[in-house]
């Protein structure tokens, strides 16, 4: 893209970050070709519409496709700036051994169009090294143009990686306006990955290699989840002690350089309950705090499914309410949700009394087919169901009056309802789970 004021631009994966990320790119002017391999994704895109929930996504994306900036297509296109935003999840194996296996068919799709002077950028989340195995599949594929790191001589096509760094549900703003890390193959690769991302991002842009890029977006989500896992394993603490993990949070955050955060159901997402696992696959024997923070929080979800078990037998007239299945407030990603698993497992075992409210669901997924369990509005289930287990912080549970579930029995994994006594655990003690 040497010298391109504004580049043409091809999105591969139409997901959660790659459709907001094509998008913000088209507003800045660019032309984008955003390339998935669902025809219902290709199709609604150029109806101007969208298959995600993101706050001010749909008028965006109407927007720039009226305004011929954005169209979508199952088919690769030639572009002058390839971004790479596809799922790297796990392997089949029960190792939680990464899967890149999406990235590479990215750059096997890619090199049939890559010309000399492209950029190449990948913005998935991946193991350490996964930017050069991408490099050396296009070296594979395309030998007549010259690759950045083999070989002497200046290469024809530059290749970086340049992770996300937003938060669903404000994922416009911050691919705007966040810092960015940009890392390489070489230096040079960094700078003309740097001139694209200038186009529109607003945040400070910071220039290093790509192992290094890789590796910071794994700890920047690893660091979360060791801080979110002594946030829940002191919340079964207290649960055995008999307190009020909410108070003694509260109170110890008073001291001016303490800030625990607050406990739930478990971790989910595709991030902080993933990426970890990278950091653990690549370095196993050095990784032990990072592999004991994600047993912790995998650990409190299976102890929340076992106190609403408990609980639910024990008021065996009841009907239950579930409430939440995304894995963090207000938004509709369900991926790795403990929410989900959690009722899920109870609607299994406990068939029609369990009861599922989810703002941000049309329908239950597919998993609790057979089951039993139905999914109601908010206003049913406090007319109907004795037993509120609140597995997710949505706002709209939030501000349910006090007088709206005070004959109800309440277990409460998120801390949202500060006025309730919870009827798990010692008299007016509202239990974290």
């Amino acid at each position: 893209m040497r010298g391109e004021a504004n580049p043409e631009v091809c999105v591969i994966g139409l997901g959660y970050i790659g459709l907001p990320t094509a998008a913000v790119i088209a507003r800045s002017g660019c032309r984008v070709t955003g390339i998935d391999v669902s025809q219902q994704v290709v199709d609604t895109i150029n109806r101007g519409e969208i298959h995600i929930e993101e706050v001010d996504l749909d008028g965006l994306v109407r927007g720039v496709v009226q305004r011929g900036l954005l169209r979508a297509s199952i088919e690769i296109a030639p572009a002058d700036v390839f971004v790479i935003a596809v799922p790297t999840p796990f392997e089949k194996d029960g190792n939680h051994t990464p899967d890149i296996s999406s990235v590479i068919a990215a750059a096997t799709s890619l090199a049939a169009v890559l010309k000399k002077g492209d950029c190449v950028i990948l913005e998935s989340t991946s193991p350490v090294g996964t930017t050069e195995a991408l490099r050396d599949r296009l070296a594979d594929l395309r030998p007549d143009l010259a690759m950045p790191g083999l070989g002497g001589g200046t290469p024809d096509v530059a290749i970086a990686y340049c992770p996300e760094r937003v938060l669903p549900g404000r994922i416009l703003e911050e691919l705007t306006n966040n810092d960015r890390s940009i890392g390489g193959i070489t230096p040079r690769c960094a700078r003309e990955a740097l001139a694209f991302y200038k186009l529109f991002v607003r945040g400070t842009c910071v220039t290093t290699d790509a192992r290094s890029a890789e590796m910071t977006k794994l700890v920047e989500n690893a660091y979360r989840d060791v801080n979110i896992a002594f946030a829940n394993e002191l919340s079964m603490i207290a649960d055995r002690m008999g307190l009020d993990v909410w108070e003694v949070i509260r109170l110890a955050n008073r001291h001016p350089r303490v800030n625990i955060l607050q406990p739930g159901p478990g971790v989910g997402g595709h991030c902080i309950a993933v990426d970890p696992w990278f950091i653990i696959h690549g370095a196993p024997e050095e990784s032990r705090l990072i592999r004991t923070a994600r047993e912790v929080n995998d650990a409190k979800m299976r102890h929340v499914l076992a106190r609403a078990t408990a609980l639910i037998e024990a008021n065996p007239g009841l009907l239950v309410a579930c409430l939440g299945l995304a894995f963090k407030a207000d938004i509709d990603d369900f991926r790795e949700s403990p929410a989900r698993f959690i009722a899920v497992t109870l609607a299994r075992r406990f068939g029609e009394r369990i009861r599922i409210v989810e703002p941000f669901a049309g329908d239950l997924p597919a998993e609790f087919a057979g089951t039993g369990a139905t999914l109601v509005d908010l206003d049913t289930v406090l007319e109907t169901c004795g037993v509120l287990i609140v597995l997710v912080d949505h706002k709209l549970f939030r501000v349910v009056p006090g007088e709206q579930r005070s004959g109800a029995v309440i277990y409460d994994t998120r801390g949202i309802w500060t006025d309730t006594e919870s009827a798990v655990g010692p008299p007016k003690l509202r239990v974290a789970g």
